[in-house]
């Protein structure tokens, strides 16, 4: 079963929009030792993933964050952790990853009741200015559990963004079968386990990265030495590869953050012309770019990738600049909702 998966999944690396994907069989280096060891401990290597191929650094920062988050065996089980992955996919609007998490879900063991952890992964998009860690209401599990949960949200606010501009809306190709979908769909889930059995011990992916300091903002990772060390990791080496990024484009998305409080910017693209406007000409491809990929990767459109290549022509800018788009943006919520504080019963 595993290798017709893989053999399903790896054609379907050929949707991926925009980029081309580095083909298994000609990645080196970290390129290649990301696509092991995603097959080796998630069983299968996602498109998720994959799609970051062209960048070598977002590819291990994204797999950094995924493992030692959702896989990685802790305090939090699989499912409940599959239950938020889920659910904040469904927050953002983002069908492929709501399908696949889904799918993973009916395969595990039932949790139990899970509906205060499901509608406070639902909620963590959206942030009321007048909120604090005094008067919010208490988080619905344990502060040992919160590295693991809070992590999961922000690994999926990140990769909601990148899945919505670089993938279709499922995973299954377009003319598979209505009634093979729901078939296929489990047998991949039932796939994505680790190829060796037992419990999958956190840290396994952190050498694949250089140490760097927690970002600001995810204090509540510290209480799990490796969820806090994959996002310091990760986040560094986004940044990092986005070095070559203008600084008005930066400083545009920073400043947008600041005031932003959750909310989807509306059918139209007004709010786009409005947010470059006064940047100079040239970083106005860039900064367009950037804002749709944090706030509304689904209006992108390919006249905006075009636009964009015009000065950054390679598949790693592309890849780059989105991926910083989406971290910054997905760490910016993890600081704004996942306060530590005391929790109700988990």
């Amino acid at each position: 079963m595993r290798p017709l998966v893989r053999a399903v999944l790896r054609g379907s690396l050929r949707q991926v929009r925009y980029v081309d994907v580095i083909a298994p069989r000609r990645a080196r280096g970290l390129v290649a030792q990301v696509y092991r060891r995603t097959e080796r401990d998630f069983g299968v290597l996602a498109p998720p993933v994959a799609l970051h191929s062209p960048a070598a650094a977002s590819l291990a920062a994204t797999w950094l964050m995924l493992r030692e988050t959702l896989l990685a065996d802790g305090l939090v089980s699989r499912a409940v952790k599959e239950t938020v992955a889920t659910e904040v996919s469904r927050a953002n609007d983002c069908p492929y990853c709501v399908g696949v998490h889904q799918a993973v879900l009916g395969t595990l063991p039932p949790e139990g009741t899970v509906s205060r952890i499901a509608e406070w992964a639902r909620a963590t998009g959206r942030h009321d200015p007048g909120d604090s860690a005094g008067s919010a209401a208490p988080l619905p599990f344990t502060d040992a559990q919160a590295p693991e949960l809070c992590g999961v949200v922000v690994t999926f606010h990140y990769i909601n963004r990148m899945v919505t501009l670089f993938l279709a809306d499922s995973p299954m190709p377009a003319r598979t079968p209505t009634p093979l979908r729901g078939p296929i769909m489990r047998t991949t889930a039932l796939a994505m386990r680790p190829v060796a059995p037992g419990p999958l011990a956190p840290g396994g992916s952190l050498g694949l990265l250089p140490p760097a300091p927690l970002p600001p903002g995810l204090e509540w990772a510290q209480g799990s030495p490796s969820v806090a060390e994959a996002f310091g990791r990760a986040f560094a080496a986004v940044d990092q590869g986005a070095r070559w990024v203008p600084e008005p484009v930066r400083e545009r998305l920073r400043s947008r953050l600041d005031r932003w409080d959750g909310s989807a910017p509306g059918l139209g693209r007004g709010w786009l012309d409005e947010a470059v406007s006064a940047l100079p000409a040239e970083d106005v491809p860039a900064a367009r770019l950037a804002l749709l990929t944090a706030f509304a990767p689904h209006q992108t459109l390919p006249e905006d990738v075009a636009a964009f290549r015009s000065r950054f022509p390679t598949d790693r800018e592309l890849i780059e600049l989105t991926s910083y788009a989406a971290l910054t943006t997905a760490v910016r919520i993890g600081g704004r909702i996942c306060v530590p504080r005391r929790a109700g019963p988990a």
